[in-house]
């Protein structure tokens, strides 16, 4: 089975989660695209990075969620991050650096988000609509929310669109009481 971005649930509501998720390494690029071919656009340099495309020749293990991610401080509409989720217990210094100079690595620390689960094929009027849903839910528990969405996919593109398993995940301000 593919070895999973780890969290952990600190608190369950009706429509979500609130999840602490542990430090990690995701190998990242930057794509100027719609939402449609953003994934695509990035995927195979991701692809090649852990398919000995580094300056090692090393494999790395796939990893699920693949992840597209618009930034808090991003305006522009049709700026994506897309990420794969580097292997439990990585860090960026020894990993080997990226053959891709598209590819960047990045250490991420733990983090408190909120998360929808949803199936279906994560398209961007899908997406939209379940992020909504989730703030909404939020804003009625008074969970403060970052701007930053994340589409996270687990499936591959080939499954039947009504079978895939995705989630939304947004970075959230919590005080203690509220988990």
């Amino acid at each position: 089975m593919t070895q999973r971005q780890e969290f952990r649930v600190l608190r369950t509501y009706g429509d979500f989660e609130v999840r602490e998720y542990k430090p990690c390494v995701v190998a990242e690029v930057k794509v100027s695209a719609q939402y449609s071919i953003a994934t695509s656009s990035a995927f195979g340099s991701l692809f090649r990075y852990i398919s000995k495309g580094n300056q090692a020749s090393e494999k790395i293990a796939m990893t699920a969620p693949v992840i597209a991610a618009q930034r808090a401080e991003s305006s522009d509409a049709d700026e994506w991050f897309v990420s794969f989720v580097m292997p439990a217990g990585s860090n960026s210094e020894h990993l080997p650096d990226p053959n891709d100079p598209n590819v960047h690595l990045r250490e991420l620390p733990t983090e408190t988000c909120v998360a929808l689960s949803f199936r279906g094929k994560a398209t961007e009027e899908l997406s939209t609509k379940k992020a909504l849903e989730l703030r909404a839910a939020a804003a009625k528990e008074k969970i403060s929310l970052s701007n930053e969405t994340r589409i996270c996919r687990f499936d591959p593109p080939v499954k039947p669109g009504f079978l895939q398993y995705n989630e939304i995940v947004i970075p959230a301000y919590l005080d203690n009481s509220l988990v």
